[in-house]
C-alpha cells in the first residue's frame, strides 16, 4: 500500500483528501492540532479499509513534524506528503495597515516554515519511494492581489517559490502546488464572516487532486479545477 501523510486533515481540505485517498487504498497518517477531531477524520478514512494513524499536534512544533513522518515509516514508508495546515494571521482577515506583525509571523510560520520542515524530515523516506510526490496547498491569493488577503497570500506566495525551488533541486521528487480554488471551509468562514455566497464543498475538489497523483505531470503549479478538466 502506498503511504501518505496529510497535515490540516481534521476537517475541511484534509479530511476530504483523506476519504478520497483511502477510498483508492491508501494507508494514511493524518495530523492536526484539534486531537478529538482528527481521530474522527482518521476513523471516517480508515473506515475503507486502509491502515490510519492520527497524530495529533500543532505543524508549526518540530517534534509533531518527527512524529508524522516516523509513524509513515512504521506503516512502511512514505510516497505522499501533503502541507495542508494553513494559519490566516489574523481572523477575520484585515487590511495590511492593521495586520499585527504577530499575525503574519504566525501565518508564515504554520504555510511556510513549517511546510519546509515537514519536507526536510521527511525527503530520508521519501527517497525510498519509487514514485515520492509533495503537494502544497496553495490559494489564488497567492497569485492575485485581494484586499485583506495580503499577509495569507504572501505566506503561500513563499510556499508556492519553495515548491518551485525544491522541484529544480530535486528533480527525482514531483512537487506540485496547487490551489484548489474557493471552497466551503471553516478558514473560509474564519477568514470573511460575513460572505454568505455559497461556495463548492471541499470534497468538490478531491478528484483533481486525485487525477494529479494517476497522471504524474511535471512538477509545477496547479489548479484544482483545471486539473478536473483535463483528468
Amino acid at each position: 500500500m502506498p503511504v501518505a501523510v496529510i497535515t490540516g486533515a481534521s476537517k475541511g481540505l484534509g479530511r476530504a483528501l483523506a476519504a478520497g485517498l483511502a477510498r483508492q487504498g491508501w494507508d494514511l497518517v493524518l495530523g492536526a492540532r484539534t486531537g478529538a477531531v482528527l481521530r474522527e477524520s482518521a476513523r471516517d478514512a480508515g473506515a475503507h479499509g486502509t491502515r490510519v494513524v492520527a497524530v495529533p499536534g500543532d505543524v508549526t512544533d518540530p517534534g509533531h513534524r518527527a512524529a508524522l513522518v516516523a509513524a509513515a515509516g512504521e506503516l512502511g514508508g512514505l510516497d505522499l506528503l501533503v502541507s495542508n495546515a494553513s494559519a490566516l494571521g489574523a481572523e477575520p482577515l484585515v487590511r495590511l495597515a492593521e495586520l499585527p506583525v504577530a499575525g503574519l509571523r504566525a501565518a508564515l510560520e504554520t504555510n511556510t516554515v513549517a511546510a519546509l520542515g515537514l519536507v526536510r524530515e521527511a525527503l530520508p523516506l521519501l527517497r525510498r519511494s519509487a514514485a515520492a510526490s509533495v503537494v502544497v496547498v496553495s490559494s489564488d491569493a497567492a497569485a492575485e492581489a485581494y484586499p485583506q488577503w495580503g499577509g495569507y497570500g504572501a505566506s503561500k506566495a513563499a510556499l508556492d517559490q519553495l515548491a518551485a525551488v525544491l522541484a529544480v533541486e530535486e528533480p527525482w521528487l514531483r512537487v506540485w502546488s496547487v490551489d484548489p480554488g474557493d471552497m466551503r471551509t471553516d478558514l473560509y468562514a474564519a477568514a470573511v464572516p460575513d460572505d454568505d455566497d455559497p461556495r463548492p464543498e471541499p470534497e468538490s475538489v478531491v478528484p483533481g487532486f486525485l487525477a494529479l497523483l494517476a497522471r504524474r505531470p511535471v512538477s509545477g503549479r496547479y489548479t484544482a479545477p483545471a486539473l478536473l478538466e483535463t483528468r
